[in-house]
């Protein structure tokens, strides 16, 4: 029975780690866009001074800054993540669910949607995320009773 409840909170800690990820990733892709609007006004007269006007322009506005940030902790996140769980489970569910994210939160912040091929789409993205997660368990149950067996 104890090995059960720590096979399950191991379980749900990577799972809730892999939508932490997709939440930092998805939610501040819309406000990386918008944090850079502007950028566009940004000119000098050669490549290097360039570059280095728009990165200034970058670091110094907070609206690009706060969401740059964000998001490169949830990067962090997600290669702790990587290093524990398996790989077949943490890419497909932690990208399909960054997408899922940046929709909702283009659509909060009055984006366009896609309409009705945009819903399909994240049921459709649900629906794999479900069969990915059911066969990881799956995968991870199967084995725990051969574990049990070879002891026995």
């Amino acid at each position: 029975m104890k090995i059960n409840l720590i096979f399950l909170f191991a379980a749900d800690l990577l799972l809730l780690s892999l939508l932490l990820v997709s939440v930092l990733w998805g939610c501040t892709n819309p406000l990386l866009k918008r944090g850079t609007e502007g950028i566009e006004n940004v000119t000098e007269t050669s490549r290097v001074s360039q570059l280095l006007a728009e990165l200034k322009f970058l670091f110094l506005n907070l609206k690009y800054l706060v969401p740059f940030l964000l998001n490169q902790s949830g990067s962090l996140v997600y290669y702790y993540t990587l290093s524990t769980t398996d790989l077949s489970l943490a890419v497909p569910v932690a990208n399909s669910l960054t997408f899922l994210c940046t929709l909702l939160t283009g659509k909060a912040l009055g984006e366009e949607f896609g309409g009705k091929q945009a819903v399909a789409g994240m049921f459709l993205t649900m629906a794999g995320i479900t069969l990915c997660v059911i066969s990881s368990i799956d995968d991870k149950d199967a084995g725990k009773q051969d574990m049990t067996q070879a002891v026995h």
